[in-house]
């Protein structure tokens, strides 16, 4: 085995806390599952253990990376948004330039490498809005796996755009018709599957969220988020940022990028989850800024989850289908309890109208997911001084969300437009 120390820092290991050794993070983590599960989740621990010092897997993801999915993505400075609030510099991290549009290649890539050496032929997947199912199916053709996503219902209604690409890439999409038809309903029946398959398929969780050692291993492989940007903002401005916003479903591109900052107890690190309609509404996805969300034990883990009491779990909703999730990682429950990492969260209009802001000023149009954190900022930016500076992750890119968007936007010229495609296809049919 190669020296552990160095080879850690070549596979971009930064902050070891994150690698719990039992799964917890404070009181929250853990593994919950039942015991046909537990020689799968033994088989996928030693092999996680080993890869991290392992030269020759590093050198394989790093390329892939490099040669195939397009990193580093830039570092942009938003001069005119900047320029437009007059307060703190504003840099924005461009994970929609990532291949597949979103920061959730990294982790799909590295969990279908690690699939490979665990000698499995078949990836499974959950998805919400879509993109880790995209960059699932998209690493499976890449690498020579076999997939199946599980996406609810009415993801697939506002997603479908993904649902197309999905099944272009080779994979098979099954929809999931029960529950609130979102990303808790896919995850149970990607768990499902998996009791059944384990034996020839690895599930590739897309957020830091499940039973150990999932929100470690996700966490670890978005962790190239924060490493560049950490040194594309000492480059840029020759400092450290004041402040680093991300959005928050289950949790993995926040950790990517706060991972690197996180040992800097003057860089805030701010997590802005979904608003919905407000809090008085009961149509939101806030766990952990609402204050609503209470200890519990679903899907493999011991978190934050919206639920009654009797532990039942709460209908979400979110404009955005990436944030409509019950849970949140373990490891930002912790870091949200001890404080070093604080949480808002952004309503729908909030959303709309810092993606208008940000398509009008920069020209660039962020998924509604990553326009969360936008909007977070763009609230906290009437606070800060021209000394300050902003990173905000940009996660992922927008095009998926256009039927979203146009329908927040009530746009009277897309709707004429979607009913003369539809009378279109009537016609032909």
């Amino acid at each position: 085995m190669p020296d552990k120390e160095k080879s850690a820092t070549t596979a971009s290991v930064t902050v070891d806390e994150f690698i719990s050794e039992n799964g917890y993070y404070g009181d929250y983590g853990g593994s919950f599952i039942p015991e046909i599960l537990v020689p799968a989740f033994e088989e996928i621990k030693a092999h996680f253990e080993a890869i991290r010092y392992d030269e020759d897997f590093w050198q394989q993801y790093r390329a892939l990376l490099t040669n195939y999915s397009g990193r580093p993505t830039p570092l942009t400075y938003a001069d005119r948004l900047t320029e437009h609030y007059g307060r703190a510099h504003i840099y924005i991290k461009r994970e929609d330039l990532n291949h597949t549009g979103a920061h959730k290649l990294n982790n799909a890539l590295g969990q279908a490498m690690l699939a490979k050496k665990m000698g499995k032929t078949r990836i499974i997947a959950e998805t919400g809005a879509g993109q880790h199912g995209v960059a699932t199916a998209t690493a499976a053709a890449k690498l020579g796996l076999s997939a199946t996503i599980y996406m609810g219902r009415e993801d697939m209604e506002r997603q479908y755009a993904n649902v197309f690409w999905m099944k272009r890439l080779g994979a098979e999409v099954i929809a999931v018709d029960y529950g609130s038809q979102t990303l808790k309903d896919a995850i149970n029946e990607t768990l499902r599957d998996w009791v059944s398959s384990f034996e020839t398929t690895h599930y590739v969780l897309g957020t830091a969220s499940g039973a150990h050692p999932f929100p470690a291993m996700v966490a670890f492989f978005q962790s190239v988020i924060g490493i560049e940007a950490k040194d594309q903002i000492l480059r840029a401005a020759g400092r450290l940022p004041s402040h680093v916003y991300a959005c928050v479903g289950g949790g993995s591109n926040a950790l990517g990028i706060f991972q690197a900052f996180y040992p800097h107890d003057d860089v805030k690190l701010i997590g802005v989850e979904a608003g919905g309609k407000g809090k008085e509404s009961g149509q939101h996805a806030a766990r952990i800024a609402y204050g609503e969300g209470t200890l519990g034990v679903a899907q493999g883990y011991k978190t934050l989850f919206l639920q009654n009491k009797d532990g039942q779990m709460n209908d979400t909703y979110s404009l955005a289908a990436g944030l409509d999730y019950v849970g949140v990682s373990p490891i930002l429950a912790d870091l949200s309890k001890r404080g070093r990492v604080q949480f808002s969260a952004a309503t729908d209009d909030e959303v709309i109208n810092a993606l208008q802001t940000v398509m009008q000023t920069e020209g660039l149009i962020p998924a509604l997911e990553s326009t969360h954190a936008f909007a977070g900022a763009f609230r906290d930016i009437v606070h800060s001084s021209k000394s300050d500076i902003f990173i905000i992750n940009m996660s992922g890119r927008g095009d998926k969300d256009i039927f979203n968007i146009a329908e927040g936007l009530q746009d009277e010229e897309w709707k004429a437009f979607i009913h003369r495609k539809s009378n279109q296809f009537s016609r032909q049919a």
